[in-house]
């Protein structure tokens, strides 16, 4: 039992960790590989790469691009073979575009189920698609793409093993591995299913074609770095492809992003030549596999999503902008992303000398050490902006494109690098092309860095420090390298300054984003008096008089006949309650709170909806859940104490009349007078309670909300022992109470007295309803079968009284036989709909 306790709370740990965690081993793996390769390449200089590099001549990089073409022509056939399995038919170029933006994605990203996947579903859902069918394209083209994987492995095997080797063994396995889809569909199965996915199987035909499909692509993407390689021959491939497969498998299992450094140890540690040249392929390969398609998806999706509104929408094309409008996003992070790890790197090489032999005759040292060090700062700076784009704010297209110029000029004064103030420039010009898609306000702590961004981050630091000590090994390290400038042997020093720089800029951002509260505009806090005037007249819940505590902004409906309250905290925009005025504005004024949160890359909640809210809520996409209920009492025929069921609130209104409590009802005007005598009572009641004022969904006492409302008072004598001010719809149909306060020594039953009296006030003045408030969390149910959110809740309500008096407060309310009705909650799905709900809390409690 204590070892089973044990590995309960360790599995309990990890999953709360995990978003941590993941991004943490995965730059741990990134750093050993960086480790391996290290120790791989101990002999080799880094002239020695280059002069690899310069063997390499034009006609092998373009068999190496014409190769990588085709690899991705065959990879968007995954889709197209997909769709039309699951029985969902798009037209090739839908599918080419879906598959090739979602590819480069993955490949470059890692984590392909959830980079490509996800991918695959902000394109597809553009096209028309559900979720469970974007599931199962990704399942299938991922068994389509380890069936290519396992078939290729297997011939590998069999033509390199010997006799005595279990290769052939091993290799004979996986191609049966390979055939096992075949095997099961000539049995009679049409499906394979895990929990509620279930994924078709193709027909023969198809699993034929497709297990081709994934062969041709994995042999293209070998070759592609296999021509790469000077001095390899014909008969070395099948040893060189078994390499390959073994390093693309260790790059997908250990998660790395794009499997980099675990990519590249594998393939030196395994595949045939000398390191040099191996690595100097390498490097080659992953410009022209990786980083060239990713640069021509998002130029395509980038020029679509350009063309969105000026082009006409033909029907052909429409789905491609969808997609392209859904993808552009996150290439123009990436390419920012690409940027800065360019400046990186460069500042951890050393600089050509006859560019620096040039630079000396027209510029001073010291221009040209600010500009290493300004370029490999302003590289970090475009590393740390990326998330910025991603959320398509329109300060942090400002801000790039300040960056992207400041980098072109830095790389040409501090080496003359013109090939890398162009790549700057291209990147500026596509920034520029897609500037449309950045419409979002706010500032850059508004797009907070997800973990995986902090490690990418972390892990481009890294190496581009590793390159520098690779580059410099020959170097011998003194603390006199610091502070040393020269036009000569000044490289290492550079990078030194440079890496310190770089690593004190991601500590400075990191604690600045610690600190920092991204903010909604707070918009407009004064509600005008036509649309108050016209609202109120129409409204149907007196809770609209929380338009007057004067802690929300508003949404004004076009009509000017209703409006919707909310407030910003965090990163959450929480509107209160139903949307004031005719229902025929409501839909309208809920999707202008959504593109507001849109705009500001917010989380949007709204906070004690009623029922008649639901279906716009749904829309919205947002996931209602049930807060609690609300006591509304019928006043139609009166409110008598008759009865045995309120026999105990009898005896709780005799008590305080006969102590000499007696109502009375303070007009508006009249209130100001009494407004010292509230302010006591109100005091002291705080003071007792041990509490402070709460906010949002309540009002406060506060002299310019009281003067507002009515007031309900109970005296003894000449003194004021409780009130309550008024809450009245104009319709004449609901009475509430906000504040309802008395001193700690008043008279047993004087709420209880002040309520009833209220009623009956109320009911004679011909109110159909009053309304007692919510009671939070009752209501909900705790079965097995519930959602998690209602067994919390019913549980916290049966056992949290010495948080906050639940269920004693549905108790008191019960004694008033009212009806309960529900009220709701409705915040996005997952971590930000929890986040939202903290955020409401926060709102609440001040």
């Amino acid at each position: 039992m204590a070892l089973t306790d044990a590995l309960g709370a360790m599995h309990a740990w990890l999953r709360k960790r995990a978003s941590y965690l993941a991004p943490a081993a995965a730059l741990a793996i990134a750093l050993l590989a960086l480790f391996a390769i290290h120790r791989l390449l101990a002999t080799v200089h880094l002239k020695d790469i280059r002069a690899a590099v310069a063997e390499v001549d034009s006609a092998q990089i373009a068999r190496a691009v014409a190769l990588t073409a085709a690899s991705y022509l065959a990879l968007t056939l995954y889709d197209w073979f997909a769709l039309r399995t699951i029985g969902r038919p798009l037209p090739w170029r839908t599918a080419a575009l879906a598959s090739f933006t979602s590819y480069t994605l993955s490949h470059n990203l890692g984590f392909s189920l959830l980079t490509g996947g996800s991918a695959r579903w902000r394109t597809y859902s553009a096209a028309g698609l559900s979720l469970s069918d974007v599931a199962r394209i990704t399942a299938l083209a991922s068994g389509n793409f380890w069936g290519g994987v396992f078939a290729l492995s297997g011939l590998a095997l069999l033509l390199t093993g010997g006799k005595a080797s279990a290769g052939p063994l091993l290799g004979a396995w996986l191609i049966a591995a390979a055939l096992l889809p075949v095997l099961l569909r000539a049995a009679g199965r049409r499906s394979l299913g895990w929990g509620r996915l279930t994924v078709p199987l193709p027909s023969l035909p198809e699993i034929a074609a497709q297990l081709l499909v994934s062969m041709l692509d994995l042999l293209c993407a070998a070759a592609a770095l296999f021509v790469l390689v000077p001095g390899q021959s014909i008969g070395s491939l099948p040893g060189f492809f078994l390499a390959y497969t073994l390093a693309i498998i260790a790059g997908l299992v250990t998660h790395v992003p794009g499997g980099v450094g675990v990519f590249e140890a594998t393939m030196l540690a395994i595949a045939p030549g000398p390191p040099e040249r191996v690595f100097a392929a390498l490097l080659l390969y992953r410009l022209i596999y990786y980083v060239l398609p990713l640069v021509v998806a998002g130029g395509l999706t980038v020029y679509l999503e350009r063309h969105r509104i000026a082009a006409p929408l033909s029907a052909g094309r429409f789905p491609l902008r969808g997609i392209a409008r859904a993808a552009a996003p996150s290439f123009l992070a990436l390419a920012m992303f690409g940027a800065g790890l360019v400046l990186l790197l460069s500042g951890a090489l050393p600089a050509v000398k006859d560019r620096m032999q040039a630079l000396r005759e027209l510029l001073p040292l010291s221009l040209v050490e600010a500009a290493h060090l300004s370029a490999s700062i302003t590289g970090v700076a475009l590393i740390l902006l990326a998330p910025a784009l991603q959320a398509r704010l329109k300060s942090g297209l400002i801000l790039a494109r300040i960056l992207l110029l400041a980098g072109a000029v830095f790389s040409l004064l501090k080496g003359f690098d013109y090939e890398e103030a162009s790549l700057m420039l291209l990147a500026l010009g596509v920034l520029h092309l897609g500037r449309r898609i950045f419409y979002r306000r706010g500032g850059l702590a508004g797009a907070p860095p997800g973990d995986w961004w902090w490690a990418a981050a972390l892990g481009a630091i890294v190496l581009s420090v590793w390159v520098g000590f690779l580059a410099y090994k020959h170097v011998p390290y003194s603390n006199e390298l610091w502070l040393s400038f020269a036009w000569h042997h000044g490289s290492a020093p550079r990078f030194l300054r440079a890496a310190l720089a770089s690593t004190l800029v991601v500590i400075g951002f990191s604690v600045w984003r610690l600190t920092a509260a991204p903010a909604v505009d707070k918009g407009d806090s004064v509600l005008p008096a036509d649309v108050a005037e016209a609202a109120f007249r129409q409204a149907a819940r007196s809770d609209a008089m929380l338009a007057y505590t004067g802690d929300k902004a508003f949404l004004i409906a076009r009509s000017r006949e209703a409006f919707l309250m909310y407030r910003q905290r965090g990163r959450s925009l929480v509107v209160m309650g139903d949307p004031v005025g005719p229902r025929r504005d409501w839909s309208e004024l809920a999707w202008m709170a959504r593109a507001l949160a849109d705009r500001f890359h917010a989380r949007l909640c709204f906070y004690q909806a009623s029922a008649d809210m639901l279906p716009i809520l749904v829309e919205l996409g947002l996931r209602p859940i049930k807060y609690g209920e609300e006591a509304l009492i019928d006043l139609r025929s009166g409110f008598s104490l008759g009865g045995s069921a309120r026999k105990s609130l009898r005896y709780s209104v005799n008590r305080a009349a006969a102590a000499g409590l007696r109502f009375e009802i303070l007009p508006r005007a009249d209130v100001p007078a009494h407004l010292d005598e509230l302010r006591s009572v109100s005091d002291l009641w705080l003071e007792d309670k041990k509490k402070r004022e709460k906010n949002f969904s309540l009002g406060r006492f506060d002299a310019a909300y009281l003067l507002r409302f009515d007031c309900a008072v109970l005296r003894q004598g000449e003194h004021i022992v409780a009130f309550a001010n008024l809450w009245k719809t104009q319709d004449g149909r609901e009475l509430s109470v906000d504040l309802m306060r008395h001193p700690p020594d008043a008279p047993y039953g004087t709420m209880d007295l002040l309520f009833v009296s209220l009623m009956q006030w109320g009911a004679h003045q011909g109110f159909e309803r009053f309304n007692l408030g919510l009671a939070p969390l009752s209501g909900l149910t705790d079965s097995p079968l519930a959602p998690l959110w209602s067994r919390a809740g019913a549980t916290l309500f049966e056992h949290g009284e010495r948080f906050y008096g639940f269920s004693g407060l549905r108790s008191y309310k019960q004694k008033f036989d009212p009806v309960w009705v529900p009220r709701y909650i409705a915040t996005p799905d997952g971590l930000a709909g929890w986040r939202a709900l903290i955020d409401v809390a926060g709102l609440i409690g001040g």
